[in-house]
């Protein structure tokens, strides 16, 4: 009996993606990984009103969860999340703003970044310093921040919390809004 050598992780991790989600899976984690890192660069170098991640595929409305797996597998942090997420659910006709929160200096500095209307068990605890509708450009079909979006047969708002993101430890940075 043969042992047939196991592909690497990151195999793996695609082969598992393929068979689940097919090819349309794949295009929207590549999406994901490449709007992501966008979104990093674009962060770092020239904060919130430099952030143009690209337009999603088309056509792949039910795949969010790849998205969301995508971006927990990335180790995206919640404005990164956020950010694609918003752009994502821009491209399906879904406006969501994104809020950034903060607490107090005297309590330990912590900032995190979520979509209105995510379920957040952090929101709580947090100061809201920021709520940003979507670019208007993100909005097929001349939808405007701040309309009702325009959802059709199937289509749902949903969205997931994670980890708070920036402890006392000085990992927040500085992004101008």
């Amino acid at each position: 009996m043969t042992d047939r050598p196991r592909p690497a992780p990151a195999l793996r991790t695609l082969l598992r993606l393929l068979r689940r989600h097919g090819p349309r899976g794949l295009r929207v984690a590549a999406w994901t990984i490449r709007a992501r890192r966008r979104v990093r660069r674009q962060v770092a170098h020239g904060g919130l009103d430099a952030v143009h991640p690209p337009a999603p595929p088309p056509g792949v409305d039910a795949d969010r969860d790849v998205v969301l797996a995508a971006l927990r597998r990335t180790g995206a942090n919640c404005l990164e999340r956020s950010l694609v997420l918003q752009r994502w659910d821009a491209g399906r006709r879904i406006p969501r703003t994104l809020v950034i929160g903060v607490t107090a200096p005297s309590t330990g500095f912590h900032a995190h970044a979520w979509l209105d209307g995510d379920p957040d068990p952090h929101r709580a605890e947090l100061t809201e310093l920021l709520r940003r509708p979507p670019a208007a450009g993100w909005l097929p079909g001349g939808d405007e921040p701040g309309e009702p979006p325009h959802l059709g047969p199937g289509q749902a708002s949903t969205g997931g919390s994670d980890q708070a993101c920036t402890g006392g430890s000085g990992q927040a940075r500085s992004t101008s809004p």
